[in-house]
């Protein structure tokens, strides 16, 4: 009976703590100005700058738009439980990783991206074999997040980006993903804690 009870109190106090979150962020987000329906469509040059930031090489920024595009479907299928599709999205990021256009990479670049590859490439590989164990997944997709943010911060993503930031998962030590939205859809809890979270820094 002491258990049930313990159970139930420690339920309440963790769904209370991830609701609280949800609530500054929602209540910042209501005062600022949501522009995302008035703002007009973006025009090819606009398209064409975030997908080449400045002094990266288009055939460089589009083997990354391929790495984040795999992320995106991985994260968005965890964020649905969906193992076997987030399995398929590990195997298509290491598809990129593969065909990652290197030869356009000036020296720095190179370096940098080569210190994030391994790790990237190996999380994703865990990803891709880790069908029916979302635990486990989820567990690698945590430290992919953070390479694929330092690619996205060194490369660009192709796309506007929103860096979010769940304060529950790994006991409460806290967990960063990449969105292309800015409303919170949680992988780390899925259909468990869907919008737990909140919009650390929006990426252009």
């Amino acid at each position: 009976m002491k258990n049930k009870f313990l159970i139930a109190a420690l339920s309440v106090a963790f769904f209370t703590a991830c609701n609280s979150g949800n609530k500054k962020s929602n209540e910042s987000h209501d005062m600022s100005n949501d522009t995302t329906q008035t703002q007009p469509p973006v025009n090819d040059t606009e398209e064409k700058a975030l997908a080449t930031p400045p002094g990266v090489n288009a055939k460089v920024a589009a083997s990354v738009k391929k790495i984040v595009d795999g992320y995106l479907s991985m994260k968005n299928a965890l964020t649905k439980d969906n193992d076997k599709d987030a399995a398929a999205a590990g195997k298509e990021m290491v598809n990129a990783f593969t065909d990652f256009d290197k030869v356009s990479l000036t020296a720095s670049q190179a370096e940098m991206y080569n210190d994030i590859e391994d790790d990237a490439r190996e999380h994703a590989e865990h990803i891709g074999e880790n069908t029916g164990n979302l635990k486990h997944q989820r567990e690698h997709f945590d430290m992919l997040s953070k390479d694929v943010y330092e690619l996205v911060k060194s490369f660009g993503g192709g796309q506007p980006l929103y860096k979010d930031y769940c304060p529950m998962y790994n006991d409460k030590k806290g967990a960063i993903w990449l969105s292309e939205t800015k409303e919170i859809k949680n992988p780390y809890y899925g259909s468990q804690m869907l919008t737990c979270g909140s919009v650390k820094e929006e990426i252009k």
